[in-house]
């Protein structure tokens, strides 16, 4: 069968693109269309379909954009009908159409959540302008209704599930997104495998005597929090990551009383070797899942995240890590001090629950059928092994 797998915008990296090329590996017949495409390098631009936002300057200007997208997705037509569509949404590429409404074309939306800033604006300031906050009540009224015509809903989490029955009404199962697990555990010593260069970064920073953060430097994702706490309970801090608050976070470390280093864009391997030096890695902001704390676990790595959200559903509170209130200074130096209780066998086992190749096993079962059809994730024997040795494509998928 011949689907559509459609994504709002392709970014060069982040969560839902690991989530858009695991998709590409359990269903590699299908298609693609987004908004537009700023990764050549993962999709050629004649592997991708665009909307005519790509051809103007609304690409590298979301938020302007917002308000044309919902009408933008309803009109959007591809070269050919699809046999199904299965959409990769976190803002509107659930209302697209390509024949589902009166077509009879199947539709699947993998829900990463319902926007945030248009649902739960105090969880991002996205949504805080006032141009924004003006337009919000008529897109949540638009919302609402294409979610009713958004075909069978999987949430990346049992909390963005409870949000999408707050905000549309509608229930959901739940398919956690796809981890490297099995790669990272097999990799064994990560410091093994650096270049020369990587291998000098990692052994300038203490041995096991860090709290780690990492992903996009944007204010929701709280690295602040994580550069105050270690300054607080007098422990080194490592950032990892490349974004807006570049700025605003290198000052901060420039002020702390203990060495915070801002490492900027850093590779797998160095990410993972990270890991395994790291006191602990530590995920303050409400999150709807969290790929990055499970990528933690699977080197070993204790995690120390917030109890609200869906990083929770992955760690074990007290085993694996802890769940704490990362406003609470009492938690959060209870956390550390009970690191050593961690056993970094039992992350990595947890850790390998989340791995790609249920998540493969998981979507083919909801998008074609194969296997168990009810709303618990579930593969045969043979299947879920298939799905282990396509796994090992999702890093360089065609």
């Amino acid at each position: 069968m011949s689907g559509l797998i459609v994504q709002e915008w392709i970014e060069r990296s982040g969560g839902a693109e690991q989530v858009l090329d695991a998709f590409r590996v359990a269903l590699p017949d299908s298609r693609m269309f987004a908004l537009w495409s700023d990764d050549g390098d993962r999709f050629p631009r004649s592997t991708v379909e665009e909307s005519w936002m790509a051809r103007t300057p609304l690409r590298h200007h979301k938020a302007m954009g917002l308000p044309l997208m919902p009408a933008t997705w309803r009109t959007a037509k591809v070269g050919a009908r699809p046999d199904w569509v299965l959409t990769s949404s976190y803002v509107f590429a659930h209302h697209c159409d390509f024949g589902t409404r009166r077509g009879g074309v199947p539709k699947f939306s993998y829900v990463h959540s319902p926007a945030r800033y248009l649902w739960e604006p105090e969880l991002d300031g996205r949504g805080s302008s006032a141009a924004f906050a003006a337009a919000r009540s008529v897109l949540k009224r638009v919302d609402r209704d294409a979610a009713r015509h958004a075909g069978d809903l999987a949430a990346n989490s049992e909390f963005v599930r409870r949000r999408i029955l707050r905000s549309w009404g509608r229930d959901a199962r739940v398919i956690h997104p796809p981890v490297k697990a099995r790669e990272i555990i097999a990799g064994g010593d990560w410091a093994d495998v650096l270049t020369a260069e990587e291998a000098a970064v990692l052994e300038s920073l203490p041995e096991r005597g860090f709290l780690m953060a990492a992903s996009r430097l944007v204010p929701y994702k709280r690295h602040d929090a994580v550069i105050r706490m270690g300054d607080r309970l007098g422990v080194p801090v490592v950032v990892a990551g490349t974004g807006p608050e570049r700025d605003h976070l290198q000052a901060l470390a420039e002020s702390a009383s203990v060495p915070v280093h801002m490492l900027g864009f850093v590779s797998d391997a160095l990410m993972r070797a990270l890991f395994q030096r790291a006191l602990a890695f530590v995920f303050p902001p409400v999150e709807d899942f969290g790929i990055i704390p499970v990528e933690a676990m699977a080197a070993g790595c204790p995690v120390i995240v917030n109890r609200v959200g869906g990083a929770a559903e992955s760690v074990v509170d007290g085993v694996t890590g802890f769940t704490v209130d990362p406003d609470d200074p009492v938690e959060l130096a209870a956390a550390v001090a009970g690191l050593d209780r961690i056993d970094p066998g039992a992350a990595r086992a947890r850790a390998a629950e989340f791995d790609i190749s249920r998540f493969l096993t998981d979507v083919r079962t909801w998008v074609l059928g194969e296997g168990m059809t009810d709303a618990a994730p579930s593969g045969s024997a043979a299947a879920s092994a298939s799905a282990r040795d396509d796994a090992e494509r999702v890093s360089a998928p065609a």
